[in-house]
């Protein structure tokens, strides 16, 4: 596993070996260019990523509107939406902009 501190950018092709196959925790946005509330989430994650850069959460970013069938299978309806994974399963599920501070404590809730 590769360890970035930018979050990583999946796709429908990649979601399933990005996410899906991914052993421990991961938290994906689901975001749109368009969406005001997803530019301030943005930064929110770039901050997530650089706090996990140590490998133990893998953060990663997924755009809707280039990527509909992810967003469809984990129905997402309204974004910004956060998924937090946990070996591949959806685990948890935040709809709005979060803070980081909840979601520090969201993904501590999975990881235990």
């Amino acid at each position: 596993m590769a360890i970035s501190s930018k979050p990583v950018v999946v796709t429908d092709a990649t979601f399933e070996s990005e996410i899906g196959k991914h052993t421990g925790v991961s938290i994906v946005d689901f975001w749109a260019a368009w969406c005001g509330p997803c530019r301030m989430q943005g930064p929110i994650i770039d901050n997530l990523a650089s706090e996990y850069a140590n490998g133990v959460v893998k953060v990663a970013k997924l755009n809707v509107d280039e990527n509909p069938y992810s967003a469809s299978q984990f129905e997402v309806m309204s974004i910004p939406t956060l998924i937090i994974f946990k070996n591949g399963k959806p685990i948890d599920k935040l709809v709005g902009v979060t803070p980081l501070p909840v979601l520090k404590q969201r993904i501590g809730r999975v990881s235990m």
